[in-house]
This record gives C-alpha cells, structure tokens and sequence, in this order.
C-alpha cells in the first residue's frame, strides 16, 4: 500500500472514532435529560407549595395582628352594672322597688305580647317620658329595663333617646364613646357598634351620644324609621324601652311618639298639675297605650313610700 493510501485509510479511521464518540456522548446526554427534568419539576413544585403556603399563612397572621377578634372587640364594649342601693331593681329578695316594677313590668308585658299586641304597632317598643325634667323618668327607665331583664324568656334593650340632656350612662356610672347620635349621623358604620353590652346577658344599652343641632331631623329619618322597624321585629323576645326628652315644648318626643307601641309618662306626686299631665298626653299618639307612673308618692300622711311609688293605668286606645 502507498504512502498516500496509508494516509487516507488513517484519516477515515480517525473520522469513524470521532462520530461514534460524538453519537456515544449523545445518547448520554439524552439519557440524563429525564432525571434533570424531574430533578427540575420537583424544585419546581416545592418552591410553588412554599409559596402557596405563604400566601396562606401571611394574610391570617396579619389579619390576627391588625384585626381584634370579636370577644375582644364585645369586651371593649361590655359595661359593669354596680347598682347597689334602694333605688335599683335587683335580684336580690322581695324589696319594695322589686315589687313596684314587677307590678308595671307586667302590664308593659301584656301589652307588648298579650290580645292587645295585635291592636298596637311595635307594642315592645316603649318609650318612658315625663311632662317635664326631672320627674324621674331615666331612673323609671332602667328600673323598668332591670325588671323585664330578669325575667326568664325576655331580653331587653335600653335606647338612651333623650339625646338633648342624656341621662342613662351619667345614672349607671359608665363611660361611652358612641351611642345613637353617630349612628344616624353614619359616624360609625354598623348599629352593633354603638350597642353596650352589661353584666347581665339579658340587658343591652345604646346612649344617646353626642348632642347635636340637627337632633329632631336625625329622629325623623328613614334611618331611625328603619332602626326601630329592626329593634321590632328581629327579636320576638326583645323588649326596647327608649328613655325620651320631656314631652312639652320638645320636638324630638313628639318624633319618637310615632314610633312606639307604648308611652309610660313619669310624674312626680304633687309636683306636675293635672292640665300638664293632660297637654303632655294630647302630645302622644292616639293609638298607643298609655300608663302612668306616680314618683315619689305618700302612702301616709308624712310617710314616704321610699324613692319611687307606682300607679300603673293603660287607657283603652282611642
């Protein structure tokens, strides 16, 4: 064989070595891709569960660290009812007081549930009054809430309306923040933030709030309209007894007159004539019930029957 022949047979052996070892290094390379393949899907796929995880767990912690939970947010809003003394209901024995507010308790009852329910438009809701201040009418109020309270199938919600000189938290010793003023003005953005409750389950307490001049015009919106449509109807057991201005020469009681079932008018023996107490009745609505409560009354002749005495008298609807 020829120099040149020798050559050319070198040169085709070297190109053959080189292609089987290119072909070799292929077929390793393709059997590896698999492994890479999963090796990659499966970083993948941890990486993608440690972000879901993430995204599960960051929004609850936040939301626990920026959000108060809601047994929290009650307590902000529970108030402690220390109405020691003669002049509250309580449920301790057979006192007078006791006595006098079970007597009236039991004809509102049987007004706000009984036959005459049917004849009365929001026969539970009751609204105390008086011809004139300072006759008694928010200790009357409470007294009446505490009573009803106590009872065993019957809840109870105390609206501090008399938004002109608020009395209700001042008698019980309680601070607030809220009440009933800047909800109708939308101050707060929900009723159940401005609803206090007490130490006792079956007692629930909305204050007046703030004064404000445009009072009457707040009493008289759609808002209220609703707000005691709702106070109605939502809780067959409820009972609301709304503690309201006096009932001559102010217009805001005149307003919630139309609202109520029922008008309990406090007037304090010996004080209040009988033309007021007639001018003050003409100032209620014609179809609602109507009791009275005689305060500070003399069973004797120089003896007084402690703080309050009670007459209660519902006159047939006109």
């Amino acid at each position: 064989m020829s120099t040149i022949e020798k050559a050319l047979q070198k040169q085709k052996e070297k190109a053959e070595l080189e292609a089987r070892a290119k072909a070799q290094e292929a077929q390793e390379a393709e059997s590896l891709q698999p492994q890479e393949a999963a090796a990659s899907e499966k970083t993948t796929n941890v990486k993608a569960e440690v972000s879901v995880a993430a995204q599960t767990e960051t929004p609850a912690k936040a939301s626990s660290e920026t959000k108060p939970s809601a047994s929290s947010a009650k307590k902000l809003r529970t108030i402690e009812l220390n109405l020691a003394g003669e002049d509250f209901v309580s449920d301790s024995g057979r006192r007078l007081i006791n006595e006098e507010y079970r007597a009236i308790k039991r004809k509102v009852l049987s007004n706000a549930f009984g036959p005459l329910a049917k004849t009365l438009n929001n026969s539970n809701i009751i609204m105390v009054s008086s011809p004139n201040p300072n006759e008694g009418k928010t200790f009357t109020a409470i007294n009446l809430a505490l009573s009803i309270a106590l009872e065993r199938d019957k809840t109870v919600l105390l609206v501090d309306a008399d938004v002109l000189r608020p009395s209700v938290m001042k008698t019980i010793g309680q601070p607030f923040e809220n009440g009933l003023m800047e909800y109708l003005l939308d101050d707060v953005s929900d009723l159940s933030e401005v609803i206090y409750h007490t130490s006792l389950d079956t007692l629930k307490i909305i204050p007046a709030g703030k004064s404000h001049h445009l009072s009457s015009e707040l009493l008289a919106s759609t808002k209220m309209l609703d707000t005691v449509i709702e106070f109605s109807n939502r809780y067959p057991d409820r009972v609301v007894i709304f503690d309201t201005p006096p009932l001559l020469g102010i217009n805001e009681t005149a307003i919630l007159a139309n609202l109520a079932g029922q008008a309990i008018v406090v007037v304090e023996e010996g004080k209040t004539n009988l033309n007021r107490v007639s001018k003050a009745v003409e100032q209620l609505n014609p179809d609602m019930a109507k009791g009275f409560v005689v305060n500070k009354s003399r069973i004797g002749k120089g003896e007084q029957n402690g703080y309050y005495g009670y007459y209660y008298g519902s006159e047939e609807k006109a």
